[in-house]
């Protein structure tokens, strides 16, 4: 076991998995250059050498193409978008052909892609740099959508995606960066169709991912301290496909249910969960979403302050449940 950020850990996985299968390859804007995706691959190209790890020109549609090539003959590339908002250009190619190859091809043929996508959330970034449109993705049956929320969760994530035989699309917020956590060494897999409950309770279901997980983590602390009210703390890590059976297990257990998103609430992931709890448990109070405003984000700090989640407000709208 062994203290690591979130960079490292990404950075540990890639390392692994290359070391682990030399057909996988590392390659996208920033990859192998100075940069190197906020450090997450640095000293990889000089490890395995600027066949399997390189910078590309800006031309995201392309890439994908060329993931969705290379995936075909017998590698397993991991494409890198250190702004997500310009994976945009490349849904072409993972809505028409990469999520449907599978499906296409009677399962005969498979494309192990590995996309991460880095979400700019804060720091002025703006509405053109700091969407999230995890939701969008995990709308689309053919692909994984995952969205790890503390390094261990990175580095598991990564090494059983580059691995698996489906394609899929890893987000990441560049707000859990610098987070640290003590992690186990060596090799790390995880079940990247479960999710898994990060504690245990019997008063009220808190459900999240990504960076929302820290936001419930205090907000559970802060319940169970001073309200005496045992949050039981669902982390989804895989958006698709979504866990049913342990999002309905601990509301039936707890009778109450909260989710937070870092997103938009129209069409999301909060009201896809509340939606599975409300068909299939009898709640003893209205369940609760906390996520972005229905507007685009602000790039003034003082604006994007108020636009971000508010603990606070959370905790009280939670705290009138029990009253």
């Amino acid at each position: 076991m062994k203290e690591k950020s979130f960079i490292d850990a990404t950075k540990d996985a890639l390392n692994l998995s290359m070391r682990l299968d030399k057909n996988v390859i590392v390659f996208g804007l920033g990859v192998g250059n100075s940069s190197n995706i906020y450090g997450s691959t640095e000293g990889l190209k000089e490890k395995f050498g600027k066949k399997r790890v390189f910078d590309t020109p800006s031309s995201e549609s392309a890439l994908t193409a060329m993931a969705a090539g290379m995936s075909l003959n017998g590698l397993r590339p991991v494409l890198i978008h250190q702004r997500f908002d310009f994976m945009i250009y490349s849904l072409d190619q993972i809505v028409n052909w990469i999520s449907l190859w599978s499906y296409k091809s009677g399962a005969k043929s498979q494309m192990p892609i590995t996309i991460r996508a880095v979400i700019g959330k804060g720091w002025g970034q703006g509405p053109q740099h700091s969407k999230s449109l995890h939701s969008w993705f995990s709308h689309l049956p053919g692909i994984s959508v995952l969205y790890p929320s503390s390094p261990s969760e990175a580095k598991g994530c990564f090494m059983s995606s580059i691995f698996s035989n489906f394609p899929t699309i890893i987000f990441e917020s560049r707000s859990l960066h610098s987070t640290k956590e003590t992690m186990p060494e060596g090799n790390y897999f995880l079940d990247i169709t479960k999710s898994f409950v990060r504690k245990n309770g019997k008063d009220i279901t808190l459900v999240g991912f990504g960076p929302s997980i820290n936001d419930i983590l205090d907000i559970s602390k802060n319940l169970e301290k001073n309200f005496n009210i045992n949050a039981e703390i669902i982390d989804l890590r895989t958006l698709n496909p979504l866990d049913d059976k342990t999002i309905i297990k601990s509301a039936n257990k707890t009778k109450r249910l909260a989710i937070i998103e870092y997103g938009w609430p129209r069409c999301s992931i909060s009201s896809e969960v509340i939606s599975i709890v409300t068909k299939n448990v009898s709640l003893k109070t209205k369940p609760l979403s906390f996520t972005w405003p229905e507007s685009h984000i602000p790039t003034p700090k003082i604006l994007e302050d108020k636009f971000y989640f508010n603990k606070k407000v959370a905790l009280d709208k939670i705290i009138k449940l029990f009253k």
